[in-house]
């Protein structure tokens, strides 16, 4: 895709995107081999059911065949019935946690999907919720409830049973969520006790933070049963994501796409004071890399934008999202072997250094600070690899 060359199915899945968000007509066709791909890139990207809804506004003598468009509804339909779960687990935990008299409110996931044309298109993960009290208070709280258990004290010499608790506890616990041992109706939940994930730039990260702690006490209850922060909120938190995942693994189409129909939902005044806020909080550069791929794509009228499209990094950021698929779940370095995949992940920040020097740089201090930090545990677990312990 150099130069924006971009293949025909990438122009077909962008054409596809474009008449599901906006309701226009859909250009393009594709030969029998060619909709294969678009359906594979699709599932990359984690876009099947918005792109099916795409394929409504094609004429019939341009849609894919009918075996594929069968495979393609079903998909679309199992979209569906998994977007009406997250609603109702998101519903019956805000009623849980609010029995115990903590206030909560739904991140990214139903939240988003609620502002979708057709709000059931979005192809959800799990659910994320925001329990207010910090993390000794949330982590309590889960265990009061059964949904959660501390890391217990091991020997140091019964090294198997402290491999055994700590892939448990990598899988559950985070910098600033908790991952339920038991899914709600049938879905998994991250239980957050900070609002967002860190960005690298410790300065930055601390007005991020702080800004974020504040924001999200604002909230409104929805239609859906849950409560939503403000898309002020939202805007300043998911931009952080992207720039947080881009710089570790990589970030999906998805995830630009949410961004687009949030800038699309938020009021001029919280626009323009969100995009007043993007040097203080380290995203200015993200900012214009995101604006620039959803101009390109989405065609995104520029006085929705948060700041000026930065051509040049949104091309690398456009690059990376087809290189990797969603979350560079695709990448190339996904396939290598244990110390390989972790030399890449370490080293990874300095391939994108031109993208944000700063976040860059600071990203790559912490990944061997996190090195370092880990020998203790190596040590303990008789492991030199944490492979299948930490991503």
């Amino acid at each position: 895709m150099s130069e924006i060359q971009l293949s025909p199915k990438i122009k077909m899945l962008f054409s596809l995107l474009r008449s599901a968000l906006t309701g226009t007509e859909c250009e393009g066709s594709c030969s029998p081999k060619e909709w294969a791909k678009v359906y594979a890139l699709a599932a990359q990207q984690c876009v099947v059911g918005l792109a099916y809804r795409g394929i409504s506004f094609l004429p019939a003598a341009n849609r894919p065949s009918l075996e594929l468009l069968l495979q393609w509804a079903s998909e679309a339909e199992t979209i569906q019935g998994h977007n009406r779960l997250l609603n109702e687990g998101a519903a019956r935990l805000t009623k849980m946690f609010a029995a115990k008299g903590f206030r909560s409110a739904i991140l990214k996931g139903p939240a988003n999907a609620r502002l979708y044309p057709d709000p059931f298109a979005r192809q959800c993960g799990d659910i994320d919720i925001w329990v207010e009290g910090g993390q000794q208070k949330v982590a309590d709280l889960l265990q009061s409830m059964g949904l959660y258990k501390s890391f217990p004290k091991i020997s140091w010499y019964d090294y198997k049973a402290y491999r055994k608790e700590l892939h448990e506890l990598c899988q559950r616990l985070s910098w600033h969520h908790i991952h339920l041992h038991q899914k709600i109706d049938g879905v998994s939940v991250e239980v957050h006790f900070r609002p967002s994930s860190a960005i690298n730039n410790p300065v930055a990260n601390r007005r991020l933070q702080r800004f974020l702690e504040q924001e999200i006490k604002t909230t409104e209850f929805v239609a859906e049963g849950f409560y939503v922060p403000s898309l002020k909120f939202a805007l300043v938190m998911q931009l952080a994501h992207i720039l947080h995942h881009f710089v570790t693994s990589g970030i999906g189409l998805k995830q630009l796409i949410d961004y687009y129909v949030l800038l699309q939902n938020v009021s001029e005044k919280d626009r323009i004071e969100v995009s007043s806020m993007l040097h203080r909080f380290g995203l200015s550069r993200t900012a214009s890399a995101v604006m620039w791929v959803l101009e390109y794509i989405f065609k995104l009228d520029p006085q929705k934008m948060l700041c000026e499209p930065n051509c040049k990094l949104g091309t690398v950021l456009l690059q990376e999202i087809f290189k990797g698929g969603a979350f560079g779940s695709y990448a190339p370095r996904q396939k290598r072997r244990a110390f390989f995949k972790w030399f890449a992940r370490m080293h990874r920040p300095l391939q994108l250094f031109m993208f944000d020097p700063v976040e860059v740089f600071w990203s790559f201090i912490h990944n061997w600070i996190e090195f370092v930090r880990l020998i203790p545990v190596r040590l303990k677990a008789r492991k030199l690899s944490l492979k299948g312990y930490w991503s």
